[in-house]
């Protein structure tokens, strides 16, 4: 308030003080130039004119020259700044375009670490997105993160108060802020949620240790800002994609993927196998009675069951095992690189697993297994499926709630039932 009321005093005093200068110049050079214009030498009279004109030029940029100096450096500052403007804008619009083009949560993260490092020199970045089911952000890629400082893997939404606010929060050690159960390094975090179609689709941060840090993340919070909402276009574009491809892939239901994926999976598994000469397992699965459980409980029941088996399946298998719904109440797993006997000893954890089940929904649950295995029981992959299932069907024959393997080139099978 004060600097800004002595800026017209000081205007109107340098003002009183050129015109005081002018006037004394101007007296000054009349008492100089008067005896010299009541002379009758012509010569004499214009050299005196010409003498006199170049001194008032002298003055006068004497006087104006620093008012001169100072407007053109603040015409040249404001140009330096609206040139960086249209930069940052540009920026944004090739960020935007090469965004529509990224194929997945990789070419989104090279996109916006780019931009960062381009437009937000000196500060660190963090990309949190939401998982299929929502429940938890998912650290998806950082940049230039301070050593000192730790980015947690997970984050819980509701840990979050940019998130449960659904507003841009600063995360610091000052005293009286309020955290985030989820900040724990000394960084201070401007963390801004990304929304789109009027959803949060996850959260950008922006870190700092400088001294100022309050006031460096102030100052390039409209640009963050700018940059979390191209970035939330993007990842909204991606999960979609995700979604339209899982729902392509997997079956509604269980979540297993579908008998089209199984085919590809098992004919690619098959040629590698053939190839490298590795092994090959499939586990053929078929939920004991199912009929009857729905029939009995209903198919609200029926389907609960299936659900949970899936879930106890995938909770025992390897990341490079692939398990799929072939049909009904039928079930298949694939284990590459896995031999006959191995199979075996898995299938009967998994038979386990699933009569566990029998205390949860108050019915007897359980299911049936056929093995069969590359090159144990046969070379090609035609035979394989025909194999473990004629292996489900004898543990069918054989009572249910077992695991048989089929027979080897030379060997008879091998059963293993329940106690």
């Amino acid at each position: 308030m004060e600097g800004r009321r002595r800026d017209p005093l000081e205007s109107a005093l340098r003002m009183r003080v050129s015109a005081a200068s002018m006037a004394v110049i101007a007296m000054v050079l009349a008492h100089l130039l008067l005896p010299l214009a009541q002379s009758r030498d012509a010569r004499l009279i214009d050299g005196a004119i010409e003498f006199g004109g170049a001194i008032v030029v002298l003055l006068v940029l004497l006087l104006g020259g620093p008012q001169s100096i100072r407007a053109l450096r603040e015409r040249r500052e404001d140009a330096e700044r609206a040139h960086a403007e249209r930069k940052q804008i540009n920026h944004l619009f090739r960020m935007t375009e090469m965004l529509q083009s990224a194929n997945g949560y990789a070419d989104a993260n090279a996109v916006l670490g780019a931009t960062i490092d381009s437009l937000l020199a000196g500060f660190g970045g963090a990309l949190y997105v939401f998982n299929n089911s929502r429940d938890r952000l998912e650290l998806s890629g950082s940049w230039h993160w301070p050593e000192d400082d730790t980015l947690r893997p997970m984050l819980p939404p509701s840990q979050c108060w940019a998130l449960k606010r659904g507003k841009p929060h600063v995360n610091s050690d000052a005293r009286g802020t309020l955290r985030c159960d989820h900040h724990l390094g000394t960084a201070t975090v401007l963390e801004l949620p990304m929304t789109a179609h009027g959803e949060i689709q996850g959260m950008l941060k922006i870190a700092t240790t400088l001294p100022d840090a309050a006031t460096q993340l102030e100052r390039i919070q409209p640009l963050a800002t700018a940059i979390a909402d191209a970035m939330s276009l993007a990842v909204s574009n991606i999960a979609l994609r995700e979604k339209l491809r899982t729902q392509a892939l997997r079956d509604p239901l269980t979540g297993l993927y579908n008998r089209r994926y199984m085919e590809d999976a098992l004919s690619r598994f098959a040629s590698l196998t053939e190839r490298s000469g590795t092994h090959l397992s499939v586990l053929m699965i078929d939920l004991d009675h199912f009929k009857k459980l729905n029939d009995e409980f209903g198919h609200a029941v029926g389907d609960s069951v299936l659900r949970e088996t899936a879930a106890q399946i995938m909770g025992a298998l390897r990341t490079s095992d692939v398990a799929c719904r072939y049909g009904g109440e039928e079930l298949l797993v694939i284990l590459p690189e896995c031999g006959l006997s191995e199979a075996v000893a898995k299938a009967e954890i998994l038979r386990e697993r699933i009569e566990a089940l029998s205390a949860t929904h108050d019915a007897r649950i359980s299911a049936s297994f056929g093995v069969a295995a590359m090159p144990e029981s046969t070379r090609t992959i035609a035979d394989l499926l025909n194999l473990a299932d004629a292996a489900l069907y004898q543990a069918k024959e054989a009572g249910r709630n077992r695991v048989v393997a089929a027979p080897g080139r030379e060997t008879p099978p091998l059963s293993i039932a329940a106690e």
